[in-house]
């Protein structure tokens, strides 16, 4: 619990993910508290999508237990992970390539909130309006008949938030939102995050190299390294800490860092309301 007592939303408790003898995450614990934007940030093979692929039911955790709106989700399916109340992206597009963006929206919003026993021919009415407010509030009308495949990579990227969107999560989690975009196409999903946070009161994990997408938003950081935690706390304490400017930032970058963690948190851009 924090200091006011409130549960976390998403705990972890000394959770171990291992191929052979390898640990890709070695014992991490860490709580999300509800309403919170964590940034997760540390080098390549860190841990942090297995950490992710864990947590969704992609994959098994070998030891430890994972507690989500206080049940223990730690051995169930994606299937149910997701009508719990969390969903999730990927690094990669993913979607179904040869549906059109309407129809991969209306999938999610379809089976993602409730357990479908004998589904429809049709999508219902409440379906098909989910899918329109999710659309709308993605920026996706205009690409919204045309098949995922052949869409942007911007817009492929925001199909997946969609889609995740529309599953009605309580936290989603976000693997590399940003990776591939310029930096217009950045601050555009930048201020999309910010309206979920807002006006979904959504709870938010996210995985991202860029560093300013990274410190922009979130309330609290954590660095992994070889599956461990190196660092968990401010965005401000980051390039102070020695440990994650030698592992993952460098010199260079730490101060270069510094001059953005000014520019967005202190002059007030950093607030999501």
């Amino acid at each position: 619990m924090d200091e006011s007592g409130r549960a976390p939303l998403l705990s972890f408790q000394g959770v171990f993910k291992y191929y052979g003898a390898m640990a890709a995450v070695d014992g991490l614990s860490c709580d999300i508290q509800p309403g919170e934007i964590l940034g997760i940030g540390g080098p390549n093979g860190a841990g942090k999508t297995t950490l992710f692929d864990v947590t969704s039911g992609l994959i098994p955790a070998s030891a430890g237990e994972i507690v989500f709106d206080n049940n223990v989700i730690t051995n169930m399916s994606p299937v149910d992970i997701c009508h719990a109340g969390l969903s999730r992206t990927y690094q990669l597009n993913a979607a179904f390539e040869t549906l059109s963006v309407r129809e991969n929206i209306l999938c999610a919003s379809y089976y993602g909130p409730r357990n479908v026993f004998f589904p429809k021919l049709r999508f219902d009415r409440a379906s098909q309006d989910l899918a329109d407010e999710v659309i709308e509030f993605t920026g996706l009308e205009d690409y919204e008949n045309d098949i995922a495949q052949d869409i942007p990579i911007l817009q492929r990227k925001l199909l997946m938030i969609a889609s995740a969107l529309a599953t009605r999560p309580k936290l989603i989690l976000l693997d590399e939102p940003v990776g591939g975009l310029n930096v217009d196409e950045i601050s555009l999903v930048m201020d999309l995050v910010r309206r979920m946070h807002r006006d979904h009161a959504l709870t938010i994990v996210l995985i991202e190299h860029v560093m300013r997408f990274l410190v922009a938003l979130s309330d609290r950081v954590m660095i992994m390294h070889h599956g461990s935690k190196i660092y968990e706390g401010s965005t401000e304490g980051l390039t102070k800490d020695k440990t994650v400017v030698e592992v993952y930032l460098g010199e260079g970058a730490a101060r270069r860092l510094d001059h953005i963690i000014d520019e967005e948190l202190h002059d007030g851009r950093h607030a999501a309301s």
